[in-house]
């Protein structure tokens, strides 16, 4: 059993993992595993997995440290490959019940300070990205996402994936549900209800039925920060369309909205067990009011 022949059996002993996905998701949980193990074969060649020493990891991990060093990358591009490899190789070792004694522990390499995306500015928000006519370049359904997330702080796959039945405006608090509809979501949290305001009830308004341009694409982001960043749009060459999440995090802090309350609305886990229902969307509605542009 060769490491090729590894990975071809992967995706079926693995196809649990995949239950939900959509397309895109499929593709984009499968690519960095083919990757990896395209990078190992390239540098210990297609050994049988058996044959796999300790001195072969030892050369790819080296192999990483220098290409790190002669690209600029960080060491994540490389833990990933590793953690990728490890997963393809414990999975078929396990599943196949071979009993092999895989030479895949403690090889990551020490990561720096981890870099964080910049929040984008009250200010620029209103001054730049939502001058008259600023995003008339962006194709309309690219434009709406974007807008969409300025109030609502979703991930841009959250807003792309909008259904109808997702995007309830008659609703006595227009919202949106985010729910895994056709995809996966990011984690058990991610499932929530968001009240539209402002320029994101408006943009969400003109697509009631959603964004079938994006629904299973993976072109959205590279499509938004290609137009930002060619029209200068971007804060600073750090900023990215994401910036819009940190953003409306900021600006939620800012007016004290309660811990809890901010997780709920970002789809993230809570530090302590979640009793109750959490804000109903009338009282988020109230609390967001004040900051929504």
């Amino acid at each position: 059993l060769t490491i090729t022949r590894a990975l071809k059996a992967f995706w079926s002993l693995a196809h649990d993992r995949t239950l939900g996905k959509s397309e895109d998701q499929l593709r984009r949980w499968k690519n960095p595993r083919i990757k990896a193990v395209k990078n190992l074969v390239d540098v210990i060649g297609d050994k049988a997995i058996h044959e796999i020493t300790a001195d072969d990891m030892l050369d790819f991990r080296q192999w990483w440290l220098d290409k790190m060093f002669a690209e600029g990358l960080t060491a994540n591009s490389a833990n990933k490959d590793l953690i990728h490899i490890a997963n393809v190789l414990r999975t078929v070792n396990k599943m196949k019940r071979l009993g092999l004694d895989l030479p895949l522990s403690d090889l990551s390499i020490r990561e720096g300070e981890k870099k964080t995306r910049p929040a984008f500015s009250t200010a620029w928000i209103k001054e730049t990205l939502l001058a008259p006519g600023a995003l008339d370049g962006l194709n309309a359904e690219a434009r709406a996402i974007l807008l969409g997330m300025v109030n609502t702080g979703y991930r841009p796959s959250e807003g792309a994936a909008l259904t109808a039945a997702q995007i309830r405006l008659d609703a006595e608090v227009p919202h949106i549900s985010i729910e895994p509809i056709g995809r996966q979501l990011k984690s058990q949290y991610a499932r929530r209800k968001i009240p539209l305001l402002g320029v994101s009830l408006d943009a969400i308004k003109a697509y009631p039925n959603g964004f079938p341009r994006y629904r299973d694409s993976a072109a959205l982001s590279a499509t938004i920060n290609k137009f930002l960043r060619e029209n200068n749009l971007l804060e600073t060459p750090a900023h990215s369309m994401y910036s819009l999440r940190h953003s409306f995090e900021d600006r939620m802090l800012a007016a004290g909205v309660d811990d809890r309350i901010r997780r709920d609305l970002f789809g993230h886990s809570l530090n302590r067990e979640r009793y109750g229902h959490g804000a109903s969307l009338e009282q988020a509605r109230d609390l967001l009011a004040p900051i929504a542009l």
